[in-house]
């Protein structure tokens, strides 16, 4: 292997007579490197853009929703939420939650709609956008709730301020049925990095949520938080097989489905465009090789009549190709590794924080992604060198001498 290792190398340099075919393998180097930094920078920019979406709805959505399959409220929910703990490690905790739509009511031209969760905030310790308040304090007391940030700004609000909400729960007067109104008290601002959270969230104490929408013992739905994300579905179908005519069970995949159907749609679509530019690419290894080839006829029959055999002329334009290939492929890996450190470091990627919920996109690289892209690069080069590598071993020593 050595000597045709070392054949190999010669050919790849320029000479007097192969500058052309040089210039070719450097322009099929420089492509593979340039296809392989656009597959692995692009991957990592879906990556990124996908985890930090994914990190900020979870921070602020349960792992799994557990709720009356009737919807009419769930009763009994502690022994619910200690039977679904006890049976399952997988569960890192349990928690009820009211959940209903009201109005928030400022000053006379300043309403607003907004949804209202009333939480066990004894449990708050994996609600960790809940931990970091912005301004202010949780709302333990009675008739105290948190808002977020944007829904502060839209409305004027700031911790201390009171304002009234308004229950689409009905309540008999003298003067006939009316909205239920209730004066609440603002206890903090939350910030969870989700726009739609803090510009329609209100969160309160459980027994005040149950309060205000007549709930009396009963809550929405139980919110369920996981070691793994990623068993939500496993989990979920267990709680199903548990309680099978009782609840009905949401996974967070559930809820962002098309979100994530979308991003893992546009990584798949990303990942063979860009593997367009690494078959390009190729097929400058196999003009280049087939045009070395034909210039180097006279040397192959020399060598076929010293003795070396069709394989060992095959294997050295497979080198010789191979060569091209994993220095592609290697250039192209520094290029887009140097570009993801840069890009993180001086987050050279923004866009706008109230529609993606980001002020830059992180890129976040998969080893998986890497493999599969380094994988494919020389899957594709190996591939085009067979054709030319072919064709060399079938030359003839007495045509090749002739043709001379």
């Amino acid at each position: 292997m050595k000597f045709e290792f070392f054949i190999a190398k010669r050919y790849l340099k320029r000479g007097r007579k192969s500058s052309f075919i040089s210039i070719i393998s450097l322009v099929s180097v420089l492509g593979i490197s340039i296809g392989v930094a656009a597959l692995i920078i692009a991957l990592s920019l879906i990556n990124g853009f996908q985890s930090d979406i994914r990190s900020k709805i979870l921070s602020s959505t349960a792992h799994i929703m557990v709720s009356d399959i009737i919807g009419d409220g769930m009763e009994g929910y502690k022994g619910i939420i200690n039977e679904i703990k006890k049976k399952d490690r997988r569960i890192k905790s349990a928690g009820p939650v009211v959940f209903g739509t009201i109005l928030v009511k400022g000053s006379a031209k300043n309403t607003t709609g907004a949804i209202l969760r009333g939480i066990d905030l004894k449990l708050i310790k994996d609600e960790t956008w809940l931990k970091k308040l912005k301004e202010g304090r949780l709302p333990f007391e009675k008739n105290e709730m948190l808002i977020g940030k944007e829904l502060s700004r839209k409305m004027g609000f700031f911790p201390g301020d009171n304002c009234l909400v308004i229950s689409p729960q009905m309540i008999l007067s003298p003067s006939g049925i009316i909205p239920k109104i209730k004066r609440f008290k603002i206890s903090g601002v939350f910030d969870s990095g989700v726009y739609e959270v803090d510009t329609s969230t209100i969160i309160t104490n459980l027994a005040g949520a149950q309060k205000l929408f007549n709930l009396k013992n009963k809550i929405s739905y139980i919110q369920i938080y996981l070691y793994d994300i990623f068993k939500a579905e496993e989990v979920a179908e267990d709680i199903r097989n548990s309680f099978p005519s009782q609840v009905s069970v949401i996974t967070w995949k559930d809820l962002n489905a098309s979100l994530y159907s979308a991003l893992d749609l546009e990584k798949r679509i990303l990942f063979f465009t860009l593997t367009l530019i690494l078959i390009v690419a190729a097929l400058n290894i196999i003009a280049g090789l087939i045009l070395l080839v034909m210039q180097k006829i006279k040397d192959i029959g020399i060598l076929l009549s010293y003795g070396a055999t069709p394989k060992i002329i095959k294997r050295i334009f497979f080198i010789q190709g191979g060569i091209v290939g994993i220095l592609g492929t290697l250039f192209g890996v520094i290029i887009s590794l140097i570009f993801i450190f840069l890009a993180n470091k001086f987050e050279l990627i923004k866009v706008p924080q109230e529609i993606y919920q980001m002020s830059y996109v992180p890129f976040k690289l998969g080893l998986f992604d890497l493999l599969a892209v380094i994988f494919t690069s020389l899957l594709i080069s190996f591939t085009a060198t067979l054709i030319p590598s072919k064709k060399a071993a079938k030359i003839n020593v007495v045509d090749a001498v002739k043709n001379e």
